[in-house]
């Protein structure tokens, strides 16, 4: 029996009397099909993927397809879903590994999300890519986890302001402005040079948010001192 590194679920699961419980089948297929959806995706874009290139990948019948989804729209949502919540589960990881060396955190994370789309280019493709195309409910997916990203800078920001009080509060939208721009960073090397060697903008990314969230001035003199 092996398990998708994703969700440790089973997927090649026994027969016989030692067959496993039909909701841990379930399971292991949802987890299949998920991962089919993304691995289509990647190949041959969201607007190309049919139920059948899924389907083939997962390696299950169109009938338990459709028992779980009512389209490949919905089977697309949900393995965006389950990807961008294991992605930012990573992130807040690397966060509060280092915690409370905010700075160091921050690298961490930055380098995390990096490693992790690196390590899976159709997951990158798909996040920063296919997601514009999938219709309005992907839309709203999206900025649903553009709002997490957010979040998560908003906190790097609130720890840099108990180490140094003299960095000034920023509004809301600094914290969006920062998802946006490394989003178009990523999303223009992903585009010229594939996802595997996105850890090569690391040090462009924290540039930007430093200089967004602390002040260009603050963020050169952390680096420095840093270095």
């Amino acid at each position: 029996m092996s398990a998708t590194p994703q969700t440790g679920i089973p997927t090649v699961l026994p027969r016989g009397r030692h067959a496993a419980p039909r909701p841990v089948v379930r399971e292991a297929q949802r987890s299949r099909m998920l991962a089919a959806m993304v691995q289509a995706v990647g190949d041959k874009g969201y607007a190309h993927v049919a139920v059948a290139d899924v389907i083939d990948r997962a390696g299950v019948s169109r009938k338990t397809f459709y028992e779980q989804f009512a389209n490949k729209d919905e089977c697309f949502l949900a393995a965006y879903d389950a990807s961008v919540d294991e992605l930012l589960a990573k992130i807040d990881g690397a966060l509060d590994a280092i915690a409370p060396d905010w700075l160091s955190a921050h690298r961490a994370a930055v380098e995390t999300y990096l490693h992790t789309l690196a390590a899976s280019p159709p997951f990158a493709k798909a996040l920063l890519i296919d997601v514009l195309g999938a219709g309005t409910d992907a839309l709203s997916r999206r900025a649903a986890v553009q709002a997490r990203f957010a979040a998560q800078l908003e906190d790097v920001h609130r720890r840099a302001r108990q180490d140094i009080p003299e960095i000034p509060e920023v509004p809301a939208h600094t914290f969006f402005a920062a998802v946006g721009a490394v989003n178009e960073l990523v999303t223009a090397h992903v585009l010229e040079h594939g996802a595997e060697t996105l850890p090569e903008l690391a040090d462009a990314i924290v540039d930007v948010q430093l200089a967004l969230l602390v002040g260009r001035q603050v963020a050169a003199e952390l680096v420095a001192r840093s270095g």
